[in-house]
């Protein structure tokens, strides 16, 4: 391969990740549809799969270049970069528009989502009576946790540990939303703002030679949450893949079927008409995020009942959204036939 397009392809997959992790990190977005839609999900999930005690027993025995090749590593890294750089870049843009234009950032997202329903639906050869079915039980799926109602926090390390092998199943389930499950579960604001604050002040402490927070129970408490959520996330991207990439293997159409169905149900998690109920302090004070944004407790989702300047750009931002789609689409079509 030419020197020049290996280069754009690692470029391309930094990209990938940066667009994993804005999705990841909004509520109701789902980093694995733009893994299915760009084409690399199941690269992702087999990539991710082969993280196990082969893995390991070639890294003792034939040293980390074989553990590296046998894991796709240059594959993980660039991808998790883009993650990473995502985090203190792109998702920053998008917390801004969450915060000033969130009807139109949640039109896009709906319309991406009918995009890539769309995509995935027309690449599905041989749909029948079965495959309509686990369809069917998908949307059931989608639906349902849609319009769960959010539990309270908890704090308990082994509850938190849970949250985190079920909150990273948004990079691996198209259409399940890590963030989402959090809201649900009642620990978004514990795990994603709370504990994250709390290691960054340490951090800051750290580098200031201060080792106060040692004797703040409450730091400490917070620091042992983030590491149980963590633990829990690595078990989860591990476990979850390797039962995923068994699914591919061995019911591929089946488990197609159903992720499709998902996403369907999952367009109610992002139907941008809705109103927000916010999360209060004890003093009554409304409360925010590391972002800026103010934190939200559910959505009451609602139907515009009036033509308004509004509702037109919020209709023309679902149709961007759905081009956006149809644009990715048109350049993996592209892609492989460049590379066939």
């Amino acid at each position: 391969m030419p020197v020049n397009r290996l280069f754009s392809d690692k470029v391309w997959l930094v990209f990938k990740g940066l667009a994993m992790g804005a999705a990841n990190k909004v509520p109701g977005v789902s980093g694995g549809i733009v893994a299915f839609v760009v084409g690399f999900y199941e690269e992702f999930i087999y990539s991710l799969q082969k993280i196990n005690r082969k893995a390991v027993a070639l890294l003792f025995r034939r040293g980390f270049k074989r553990f590296y090749q046998y894991i796709n590593g240059t594959f993980l890294i660039l991808l998790f970069l883009g993650m990473i750089i995502s985090y203190f870049s792109v998702s920053k843009v998008l917390d801004y528009f969450l915060i000033n234009y969130e009807l139109y950032v949640w039109s896009t997202f709906f319309g991406m989502i009918i995009g890539s329903v769309y995509h995935m639906a027309k690449n599905f050869n041989g749909w029948n009576r079965k495959y309509l079915a686990f369809l069917i039980c998908g949307i059931i799926a989608g639906l349902s946790i849609s319009f769960l109602e959010p539990a309270t926090e908890n704090d308990n390390l082994i509850f938190v540990f849970f949250c985190g092998i079920i909150s990273v199943s948004g990079m691996t389930l198209p259409g399940l939303s890590g963030s989402f499950i959090l809201i649900l579960l009642g620990n978004y604001v514990l795990l994603l703002v709370d504990s994250v604050n709390a290691l960054f002040d340490t951090i800051y402490d750290i580098i200031h030679w201060d080792f106060g927070f040692l004797n703040d129970p409450s730091r400490i408490g917070l620091l042992k949450v983030l590491i149980a959520f963590t633990l829990g996330s690595i078990a989860g991207l591990v476990s979850l893949s390797q039962f995923l990439g068994f699914l591919l293997r061995e019911y591929k159409k089946t488990t197609y079927a159903i992720l499709i169905g998902f996403i369907i149900g999952s367009l109610g998690v992002v139907w941008p008409w809705k109103t927000k109920i916010l999360e209060y302090d004890i003093n009554g004070n409304i409360l925010y995020d590391a972002n800026g944004r103010e934190i939200i407790r559910f959505y009451e989702r609602y139907f515009p009942t009036e033509i308004s300047s509004e509702l037109l750009i919020a209709i023309f931002f679902i149709i961007v959204g759905i081009l956006i789609l149809l644009t990715l689409d048109w350049y993996q079509n592209k892609h492989k036939k460049l590379n066939g």
